[in-house]
């Protein structure tokens, strides 16, 4: 599973020019996953998420939780995430995990985020998607398990 986390002051994500998930303060994480991912690794993905320490405390540390600021999660299906671009100049997407599977681990992942106590927002699996944001800071990173 590779997330591409995203710091924000907001994001929303739209499907056919309605909004279908937004958020204030937060993260928006774009969701990759692989054929041999399993609910283990989104379990500890999810944890790892809503307790990643990236927003400023009152000495301008990178020291605070999501939880801590009371943030947000919107959570995007990604499978490009998975595209391999070493030979020639057409991705493959061949280490994307089939959408049944995928699907399935990404619901997954965003109710583990929920047990986490934390506000979670989404696109729509496989949808084409119109995303918005306002990276704060930026502070952007890659977790990967």
């Amino acid at each position: 599973m590779r997330l591409l986390v995203q710091r924000v002051q907001n994001a929303n994500v739209k499907v056919e020019n309605k909004v279908v998930g937004e958020i204030g303060k937060g993260f928006l994480v774009l969701c990759g996953i692989t054929h041999s991912d399993t609910k283990q690794q989104a379990d500890y993905l999810a944890k790892k998420v809503c307790n990643l320490r990236i927003f400023e405390d009152e000495n301008e540390k990178l020291n605070l939780s999501l939880k801590e600021v009371n943030g947000e999660l919107l959570i995007v299906s990604q499978f490009t995430l998975y595209g391999e671009c070493g030979s020639g100049n057409r991705p493959s997407f061949s280490a994307a995990a089939k959408p049944e599977q995928a699907n399935e681990l990404y619901e997954y992942f965003m109710e583990k985020c929920r047990e986490q106590k934390v506000k979670v927002e989404k696109g729509i699996f496989g949808a084409d998607m119109k995303i918005s944001l306002l990276n704060d800071g930026p502070v952007t990173l890659m977790l990967e398990k």
